[in-house]
C-alpha cells in the first residue's frame, strides 16, 4: 500500500514538473517571438521620420507596457498628444544609424524603445562608427571623409525640428500641470497618471540627448582614426561641421532646447557660435599645438 502511495506521488510529481516545463518553453517562446518582432525593421518616411505601423507602434508597446509594469516600473494609460508623438518620431531619427548598416544596434533600439529590454544604450562603443566606414569599400579614401561629413550635417540639419518638438511637449506638460493644479489638484489617480507620463517623456528626451552625444563621439573618433590612417585635407570640413555639431549637443545635454527669449525652438538658420579647434589647446601655459596634420 505504501508502495503504491508513493508511486502515485512520484507519478505527480512528474506531472507537475512536466507541466512547469511546459509552461516555461511556453514562455520562452513568447519571449523569442517578441525578440525576433522587435528586430524587424521600423518603417521610415522621408528625411528618416518613423512612419506609423500597426506592430511598432501598437502590438510591441502594449507587450512592453506589461513587461514596465512587471518590473514595477511607472507607465502612463494617458494617450499620447500630437506633440508628443511627434517628438518621439522624430527623436527616434537619432536613436539608430543613418545607413543600411547597423552600427548603433537598431535591434536594441526597438528593444529599449518599447521597454521590452531595460537601456542598453549606456554600453555602445564609439568606436562603431568608424569599424563601419574601415571595413566599408569606397572608390577613394578621401570618400570616409565625405561620408563622415554627410552624416554630421545631415543631423546639424535635422537637430533644430527635433529640438522645436520637444519643446511643444514642455508645454504640453506646463498645461497638463495647469490643469491638473485647477481640476484634480486632491485627485492621487489622476496625479500619478500625469507623474507617470511626465516620467516617460523625460525618459525619451534623455535618451536623445545621449544619443547625439553619442553619435558626436563616434564621428569625432572616426576622424581622429582616419587623420592617422588617411591623412587628407578634407579632415578641415569634417572638423568644421563637428564643431557646429557639438554646439548642438552641448545645448542637448543641458536641456536647452527652448529659446529662453522667445520661447520658440532654437532655428538652424541662426549663425553658431565661433568655436576654438578641437585640436587646440585649451591651455595658455602650453605652446600651440601643431596642427599641421589638418593641413
Amino acid at each position: 500500500m505504501k508502495d503504491e502511495i508513493t508511486m502515485r506521488g512520484q507519478r505527480q510529481n512528474r506531472r507537475l514538473a512536466n507541466a512547469h516545463i511546459v509552461d516555461f518553453s511556453k514562455k520562452l517562446l513568447a519571449v523569442g517571438l517578441v525578440l525576433a518582432l522587435a528586430a524587424c525593421a521600423r518603417p521610415v518616411g522621408d528625411f528618416g521620420i518613423a512612419q506609423k505601423d500597426a506592430l511598432h507602434d501598437e502590438v510591441l508597446p502594449r507587450v512592453g507596457a506589461l513587461i514596465s509594469t512587471a518590473r514595477e516600473e511607472t507607465v502612463s494609460l494617458f494617450n499620447l498628444t500630437n506633440e508628443e508623438n511627434e517628438m518621439r518620431n522624430r527623436v527616434w531619427r537619432f536613436l539608430i544609424s543613418n545607413d543600411v548598416r547597423d552600427w548603433m544596434f537598431d535591434s536594441a533600439v526597438e528593444l529599449q524603445r518599447n521597454r521590452i529590454i531595460e537601456p542598453m544604450d549606456l554600453q555602445f562603443r564609439t568606436d562603431r562608427y568608424y569599424a563601419h566606414l574601415r571595413l566599408k569599400q569606397y572608390a577613394s579614401s578621401r570618400g570616409r571623409y565625405m561620408r563622415v561629413a554627410q552624416d554630421t550635417s545631415h543631423d546639424i540639419e535635422t537637430l533644430p525640428s527635433a529640438f522645436g518638438a520637444i519643446c511643444k511637449v514642455m508645454e504640453i506638460e506646463r498645461r497638463r500641470t495647469v490643469a491638473l493644479n485647477g481640476l484634480y489638484a486632491d485627485n492621487a489617480a489622476v496625479k500619478q497618471q500625469v507623474l507617470a507620463r511626465e516620467y516617460e517623456n523625460k525618459n525619451v528626451i534623455n535618451w536623445f540627448a545621449r544619443a547625439v552625444d553619442y553619435r558626436y563621439k563616434s564621428y569625432d573618433v572616426a576622424l581622429n582614426r582616419l587623420l592617422v590612417e588617411t591623412p587628407h585635407e578634407e579632415a578641415h570640413s569634417v572638423n568644421e561641421y563637428l564643431n557646429r555639431l557639438a554646439v548642438l549637443v552641448g545645448r542637448a545635454k543641458n536641456g536647452e532646447f527652448c529659446d529662453p527669449f522667445s520661447g520658440a525652438a532654437y532655428n538652424h538658420d541662426k549663425k553658431f557660435p565661433e568655436l576654438q579647434s578641437r585640436y587646440a589647446t585649451q591651455s595658455i601655459d602650453k605652446k600651440p599645438a601643431n596642427d599641421d596634420y589638418l593641413k
